[in-house]
């Protein structure tokens, strides 16, 4: 009989490639998962994995019970959903991972909901960029993530994760107060500060300016946006900005609309064999509410 435990400390190693961030993830020593995938591998009674350089492959043999395990899984997940919704109380641990202009803007309102509503919760958020976000939530180092798409970059599809959206979020240019910065292009001989190289918010505000007719000069690179206002608000920068980042309050910096309205998508993705949990069913409820209260005039966003 296989070891359903030992059997998942081999799809991790699918996910993560080395023995070191398996146990890193699972709170294991190394050697403990060594020794675990060795008990694995004569249960099973063929050879399991093989050195490659410093890293560990699976054999075919190992590929197959990955995607059984896989299917075991999601399985557990099913049972496990159906068992608390069974319930009426809705009580357990979330772990949500979350980009930051989300954790400011939306978090906060929908913890004090939830500790009023249901005080049996225990929510765990973490800041996480959204494209390893939703690997994460998809590898269960995370129960639900808050992510987002821009307009013409779809987000990653990930496993069987499902996808409910919560807003979407207007994206305007953000100047120095008095800058009488009025276009896109009106903003191309200044310095700008953007996220950093490989996220979607870079590629995207990147584009816009090459379609508005220049190449940004980018001096400063950050993914913390309460630095891009703070330069902004300081007259070093220019930056183009979600609304989400004020939170509600009025900005701090003077905004220019830009050609077409643009606006990005703010979506929530759980597993689907774990969606049907009351307890992310509620954070969801929750979050969906909590959006209504620091961007009221924010357009419902169509699920995809």
């Amino acid at each position: 009989m296989l070891d359903l435990r030992r059997l998942r400390l081999l799809r991790e190693l699918s996910i993560r490639g080395t023995l070191a961030a398996v146990a890193e993830a699972l709170s294991y020593s190394p050697s403990a998962v060594s020794q675990q995938l060795a008990l694995l591998e004569a249960e099973a009674g063929v050879p399991l994995l093989q050195k490659s350089g410093r890293r560990v492959l699976l054999t075919p043999q190992g590929q197959v019970l990955v995607r059984h395990t896989t299917l075991l899984l999601e399985r557990m997940e099913l049972a496990e959903a159906d068992l608390t919704g069974s319930l009426q109380a809705v009580a357990g641990t979330v772990r949500i991972a979350v980009f930051q202009s989300a954790a400011l803007a939306i978090v906060p309102q929908a913890l004090t909901l939830l500790a009023a509503e249901h005080p049996g919760l225990r929510v765990e958020v973490v800041q996480r960029e959204p494209e390893a976000a939703l690997s994460a939530v998809w590898a269960r180092d995370f129960d639900l993530v808050v992510a987002e798409q821009y307009p013409g970059h779809a987000a990653p599809i990930v496993g069987d994760l499902d996808r409910i959206a919560l807003c979407t979020d207007a994206l305007r240019l953000g100047t120095p107060p008095g800058a009488g910065i009025r276009s896109l292009a009106g903003a191309s001989a200044h310095a700008w500060v953007m996220e950093p190289r490989g996220t979607a918010s870079r590629h995207w505000a990147e584009q816009a300016c090459r379609l508005a007719g220049f190449e940004p000069d980018v001096r400063f690179e950050t993914a913390d946006l309460m630095a891009h206002t703070r330069l902004i608000e300081s007259g070093n920068a220019v930056a183009i900005l979600p609304d989400l980042v004020w939170a509600g309050r009025v900005p701090s910096v003077d905004t220019v609309e830009l050609d077409g309205a643009p606006r990005r998508t703010v979506f929530t993705s759980a597993r689907a064999a774990s969606a049907s949990r009351p307890a992310i069913r509620a954070v969801r409820r929750v979050l969906s509410r909590s959006v209504e209260f620091v961007a009221p005039e924010g357009e419902p966003a169509a699920t995809n």
